[in-house]
């Protein structure tokens, strides 16, 4: 079993950055993908930024060019750097952790706000 914890949600203004954490524990293997989707009130999770196995990356055409994905392998923790936030970015994040199967997180609520 895997564990999935993200940290570093908050309040912003407009503009603003932040740097979600996430870090999967348990029975942990060395060839992992990390991800996170985002969910607004009422919606489904739509994809934010994932990071495969092969460490390729992608984007939503939303968040590209702002927001940056990455991870320490040794020891499954995973970063979404969000810089030139907005409005619009207001959700909940959850990360995923994915070998052959994917464990979630509870999700860290992110409000961009004046």
């Amino acid at each position: 079993q895997v564990e999935v914890v993200e940290s570093g949600g908050g309040l912003v203004q407009p503009g603003g950055t932040l740097r979600l954490s996430c870090k999967a524990s348990g029975l942990i293997s060395p060839y992992y993908g990390m991800g996170w989707y985002r969910q607004f009130p009422g919606n489904q999770r739509a994809m934010v930024a994932e990071i495969k196995a092969d460490c390729a990356t992608n984007y939503a055409d939303a968040v590209q060019g702002r927001f940056t994905i990455s991870r320490l392998n040794a020891y499954a923790t995973g970063y979404l750097q969000m810089n030139a936030l907005k409005e619009e970015d207001t959700a909940v994040y959850y990360c995923y952790y994915k070998e052959y199967r994917t464990f979630w997180g509870q999700g860290t609520k992110v409000t961009v706000s004046s």
